[in-house]
């Protein structure tokens, strides 16, 4: 089995390439990455001396190129984690998440449709739902929510998710998609909340955090996640869409204030600033599908997930205060300018 993951080098591709690479160990797993800011090469050092794995710099818009690579790999599956994701930056430039989410989307499931992939993964998100009340605990997105996005990244990823039913009810592609709610982890690249709170906290730096912090997220851990898109590879039916969520609910600021306390650093660190435009109040997912048809369910607690991931970043401090220094770029240049 040849198995193609777009993105693999941003934080959830690269958790899927570990899983997969230690899960299926008769697989082979080819990463498909462009290596823009977000994409950091030295992320995969573990996986890159390995038999079994083969990284490719490639844009997913480039469309010979994109063909001219699975002509080659033949691959079995494509999973596409390749993304623009961060709100903020589709706040400021609308026009890249566009592309790569919506037109890239658009290129792999043409060369999946004309070279015969089995089996086409579109890697989404619970914000193509919207928004829920803070005030309506028992209120939860389900896979027949409509979809009602907020910003220009969640629209690009609801239109990549339309895309993908709409090949497969035209083309017959076999496409299924996952929708999950935040993740956190080890990798994360640190403009996101917790890995930012915690570089932060490191360096007694502010924690700025939007607003008055009572946004809700439902927060599930990485690997869990990865899991989860494993079994609906192998179990899962074309043509359906399967929402992942952690059944972990917690207020921005509170997730702070836990931060805080497992680093030892004071509360008075927290910084309020004006809040993002548009900021969606609550996510909460309903996992009953997944579970129901594949026996899904997610295995971290948040309070060991967290420990492990603050764990892990005190444990490689060096992996991202290269990011922050931004001496990350620099690293695919040292790993192939000779080769």
């Amino acid at each position: 089995m040849t198995v193609i993951v777009t993105g693999g080098a941003g934080f959830i591709g690269a958790n899927f390439i570990y899983y997969l690479l230690n899960a299926h160990p008769d697989w082979r797993v080819v990463c498909l990455d462009k290596l823009t800011y977000a994409g950091n090469l030295s992320t995969l050092r573990g996986a890159m001396d390995r038999p079994d794995f083969r990284f490719v710099r490639l844009d997913i818009c480039d469309r010979a190129g994109v063909y001219a690579l699975f002509r080659e790999e033949k691959p079995e599956i494509v999973v596409n984690f390749a993304a623009e994701t961060h709100v903020d930056r589709s706040i400021e430039d609308p026009g890249i998440f566009l592309q790569t989410n919506v037109v890239g989307a658009g290129v792999l499931m043409d060369a999946c449709r004309d070279l015969g992939v089995e089996r086409f993964h579109q890697v989404s998100t619970d914000e193509v739902y919207g928004d829920l009340p803070l005030d309506r605990p028992e209120l939860f997105f389900t896979e027949e929510t409509p979809l009602r996005t907020s910003s220009p990244y969640s629209s690009s990823k609801a239109g990549a998710d339309l895309l993908a039913m709409a090949y497969w009810r035209t083309y017959g592609l076999p496409v299924t998609i996952s929708r999950c709610s935040n993740n956190y982890g080890p990798w994360q690249f640190p403009e996101k909340l917790i890995p930012l709170m915690i570089a932060n906290c490191l360096h007694d730096k502010p924690l700025p955090v939007y607003g008055k912090g009572e946004n809700v997220r439902d927060w599930l851990y990485v690997e869990d996640h990865c899991r989860a898109i494993d079994l609906i590879l192998q179990k899962g039916t074309a043509g359906e869409v399967y929402n992942v969520g952690g059944h972990n609910e917690m207020r921005n600021i509170d997730i702070v204030k836990l931060i805080c306390a497992e680093l030892g650093k004071p509360e008075s660190l927290i910084t309020f600033v004006t809040d993002r435009k548009g900021h969606d109040k609550r996510y909460a997912i309903d996992p009953a599908k997944i579970h129901a048809e594949l026996g899904w369910l997610p295995e971290t607690k948040f309070a060991d997930g967290l420990h492990a991931t603050i764990r892990w970043y005190l444990e490689h401090r060096g992996w991202w205060e290269e990011i922050v220094s931004g001496e990350y770029r620099n690293y695919y240049e040292k790993m192939y300018a000779h080769r």
